[in-house]
């Protein structure tokens, strides 16, 4: 085998839109690691790729739900959600080689959020609350990544993809790595436009002006961005929790305000119709939802800079007992 190792861990609807393209691409090493009814489709007649451009099916010669079986991989590409990232911390650590690099493709505020700050701050609780991320994968091991790519698993083995794609990919402290300029250059090969930050956070912060409105409001309402966009009252809702998140980022230092128009963002969003939000999907499955790291982690750093967070005071409390009763 000539290359790097290259794992998809946790594919899931973004997960499987990856794995499909570096699959189609002819990329070698590259192993799956997934669950249940998909992972059994998976094995059985491959995976299938949906879009309104195209539609095509590859084996997935490696795919297991048992990472512990794969050899050290040089390169993670880690697409769980984020509440279910610190029990996977072992198996990640396990799964890495001494050298590899783990990048991850997560929603919101990622659990290395505080690594390379001058202010320092350790792991953040909400989101990796024993430290487990911190103290056994490693901040110095992980890639910051954003994705703009609507993906949804429709049945067990088959993925379709709602819109186009951009992948951002940046280290954490801001540098032009190695690691972080061939991870591009491999997405971009397979098929998926991939993009170099050397200002990971801010990507971060200008995704979570859609994601912290759209998805919550999504998993409470279950309407379309079009049908949110319609209504004037949920409509505004949205534009208030979005600037929420832009008065608390611009408090950390991140003046979004440079790049990109809060309400010009939102339009943008309510283009979207035809794409259920992952939280949206999540809530529809009975599954955990990603929301300390879209609006309690938010509303975290907001009291520790006293930015006032009236909406996300009210909206947090509702959703978050939505996950518990999901949890149960």
């Amino acid at each position: 085998m000539t290359g790097p190792r290259i794992c998809i861990f946790g594919a899931g609807a973004v997960g499987s839109h990856v794995a499909a393209r570096l699959l189609r691409a002819g990329i070698p090493g590259v192993a799956v690691v997934a669950r249940g009814p998909h992972l059994a489709a998976m094995r059985e007649r491959g995976l299938t790729f949906r879009s309104s451009r195209e539609e095509f099916r590859v084996a997935v010669p490696v795919a297991t739900d048992d990472p512990s079986i794969l050899p050290p991989q040089d390169i993670v590409v880690v697409t769980l959600k984020a509440p279910a990232l610190p029990p996977a911390a072992g198996a990640l650590a396990r799964l890495l080689a001494p050298d590899g690099v783990a990048v991850f493709l997560l929603n919101g505020i990622p659990w290395w959020w505080n690594y390379g700050l001058r202010e320092g701050g350790g792991p953040l609780p909400l989101l990796d609350p024993d430290a487990a991320l911190w103290r056994q994968v490693g901040p110095a091991r992980a890639l910051g990544g954003v994705v703009m790519s609507p993906n949804e698993i429709v049945e067990p083995g088959v993925v379709i993809h709602g819109a186009h794609s951009r992948f951002t990919i940046g280290e954490p402290d801001g540098g032009d790595s190695p690691r972080a300029r061939g991870l591009v250059e491999l997405f971009t090969a397979a098929g998926m436009p991939a993009l170099l930050s050397t200002d990971i956070r801010t990507d971060i912060w200008l995704k979570l002006l859609v994601n912290a409105p759209g998805n919550p409001l999504a998993a409470l309402t279950r309407l379309s961005a079009k049908d949110r966009a319609a209504d004037p009252e949920l409509a505004e809702l949205g534009r208030r929790i979005a600037g929420e998140v832009a008065d608390t980022a611009r408090a950390l230092g991140y003046d979004l305000t440079q790049h990109v128009d809060a309400d010009d963002t939102m339009r943008w969003a309510a283009t979207r119709s035809e794409t259920r939000p992952s939280m949206l999907q999540d809530v529809l499955h009975g599954r955990a939802t990603e929301i300390e790291c879209l609006l309690g982690q938010v509303q975290a750093f907001a009291r520790e800079r006293s930015v006032p967070t009236p909406v996300i005071d009210i909206v947090l409390p509702i959703l978050r007992g939505l996950d518990r009763s999901l949890r149960r």
